[in-house]
């Protein structure tokens, strides 16, 4: 008989379960993450950017054959300077898309020109059978200060 004796105690046997509450939470901090990443990702526009080199670059080609088309802020349209009515330039778009279809038509619109007319001028030269068009900007002007709606 042991009567004097103690049983010595086992000890702490080993967990063999896995803990995986830092799983949870790492998981967790992920998904909220690719949350709010999402819609960030979606709303991206996709473009590709014209490659040009810093130093010594030059000038873009400008196309074999382009037509030059400007609009004055009361919304009339000059032919390389000459003013024209409507039917006149149909005609003239429609014999520049029949002498090259590739020809480009360089728009230069002022300011304070509707955009109904600039997107009523464009329909009419793609109907005419001409699809490059070019918008002419004045490079050495200060840009517009333009507000920027906020998301």
């Amino acid at each position: 008989m042991a009567f004097g004796r103690l049983e010595k105690p086992a000890g702490h046997r080993p967990m063999s379960d896995i803990n995986v509450t830092p799983l949870v939470d790492v998981m967790l901090v992920l998904l909220v993450i690719f949350i709010l990443a999402a819609p960030l990702m979606a709303s991206r526009l996709a473009l590709e950017l014209p490659q040009v080199e810093a130093a010594g670059a030059t000038a873009v080609d400008a196309p074999a054959a382009f037509v030059a088309l400007s609009v004055d802020a009361q919304g009339q349209a000059y032919w390389d300077d000459q003013s024209i009515d409507a039917d006149t330039l149909r005609q003239r778009l429609q014999a520049a898309a029949e002498r090259d279809p590739g020809t480009e038509l360089q728009l230069r619109a002022d300011t304070a020109v509707p955009y109904g007319r600039v997107v009523a001028l464009i329909a009419l030269a793609q109907n005419a059978g001409l699809s490059r068009i070019g918008f002419v900007a004045d490079p050495s002007a200060p840009a517009p200060s333009v507000p920027v709606p906020a998301r």
